[in-house]
């Protein structure tokens, strides 16, 4: 809990670029140069799925500026590079601290039609650019509203901008995305554990939109927050399974793992979005790996947010690549995090000990476990067999 990789390659100097620069095993400070900066390869120039990755944490700066200046909105910044400072999260921080930024825009285009259709088809368009051929994007229709929602978020006035016509608005931006960039892009609508409130709308809105681009539900936001407590989520969850609404949860990032569990066994997730703590509970452990448990594993994001050691050559996807769990590489908010999916896999690749095979096999697995219905998902799957020259297996 989103921009393109080519601006790293002209030597836009990232913050995240520089951190990742320096040396971990042996504390040093001394950083890139601007030119070994502009001289990163891309490890993986193969087509890709992204299955965690956040709509309003992937919004251009641009964007964010344009329609500031439109709505006559007064922001702390200018220009984009003044603006990115704002926005990005330049060191490991707390999960609060990284939350804390989407205050910083989010008043700018919440309530805006246009402004959420452009997100949306823009979105696609960036994911195009780092060879994405499916992408499944997640956001809370409430936090783009402003009427039919309580409260109204981001200290905006009441307005006509339901959530439902928010979906509506999204699925119309990715769809337009779709046809010009040639990028399959579905969405899942969020949940959010401290509005329990919400959750039977967003469930109603899965069902309503589940022809036309919304294939899942997630819940996101503070891991302290159970469901046995908050019996709204469970029952938005139950009625998602009693209509086959697929399910991810955001599970396990700062949390225990006892919330994975909950995840699992009370919220019945085909999914763990992050899950990192699962591996301190051997037996919860062993149990997910013998399900095949996706795990939705997000790099960059997870050290900025101070979710694992910063050490990244310890972070926990190397044990998930070991044991050859089912996972996923992804960029969760790359707004924030001034990252894109290839920063993700050249951070897997150099430091966690990612070969191109293994980047074939968690796509592959990602296909597999992407929320598409059968049909779509065995010619995804195909897809990538034929992408990348391998022989399609016949148990799918």
């Amino acid at each position: 809990m989103h921009i393109i990789a080519r601006r790293a390659a002209i030597g836009f100097c990232s913050p995240v670029l520089i951190s990742l620069c320096t040396s971990t095993l042996t504390g040093s400070r001394s950083l890139c140069t601007m030119a070994e900066l502009s001289s990163q390869q891309v490890v993986f120039n193969k087509p890709k799925v992204e299955l965690h990755v956040h709509l309003d944490g992937a919004i251009r700066v641009e964007t964010i500026l344009d329609v500031a200046k439109r709505r006559n909105i007064h922001l702390p910044a200018n220009t984009v590079e003044e603006m990115r400072q704002i926005i990005i999260l330049q060191q490991p921080a707390t999960l609060t601290m990284f939350l804390g930024k989407f205050e910083e825009y989010m008043h700018v285009v919440a309530g805006d039609r246009e402004a959420i259709k452009r997100m949306a088809y823009e979105f696609v368009e960036d994911k195009a650019k780092e060879r994405v051929i499916y992408v499944e994007v997640r956001y809370s229709p409430h936090f783009l509203a402003n009427t039919k929602v309580d409260p109204i978020p981001w200290n905006q006035s009441e307005g006509d901008l339901s959530p439902d016509e928010v979906v509506h608005l999204v699925n119309e931006g990715l769809s337009k995305g779709e046809r010009a960039f040639k990028v399959k892009a579905r969405s899942i609508l969020c949940c959010m554990r401290h509005m329990p409130s919400w959750s039977m709308d967003v469930v109603e809105l899965c069902k309503k939109y589940q022809h036309e681009g919304v294939v899942a539900i997630d819940l996101a936001g503070d891991e302290s927050l159970n469901c046995e407590a908050n019996s709204e989520h469970r029952k938005a969850y139950e009625e998602a399974v009693r209509c086959g609404i697929h399910r991810t949860v955001h599970a396990g990032e700062v949390g225990p793992p006892s919330v994975v569990k909950e995840a699992v066994e009370v919220l019945k997730a085909e999914r763990v979005g992050h899950g990192y703590s699962t591996l301190e509970d051997q037996v919860l452990y062993k149990k997910l790996l013998a399900q095949n448990m996706h795990f939705e594993i997000c790099p960059v994001s997870s050290k900025l947010t101070g979710a694992c050691n910063p050490d990244f050559t310890k972070h926990p996807v190397i044990t998930f690549r070991k044991d050859k769990a089912n996972y996923s590489l992804n960029t969760d908010d790359p707004l924030i995090f001034n990252s894109t999916l290839d920063l993700d896999y050249n951070t897997a690749h150099k430091y966690m000990g990612f070969t191109e095979e293994e980047f074939k096999r968690l796509n592959i697995n990602s296909a597999k476990s992407c929320f598409l219905p059968e049909k779509e998902k065995k010619e995804l799957v195909n897809r990538l067999y034929e992408a990348y020259g391998m022989e399609c297996s016949t148990a799918f």
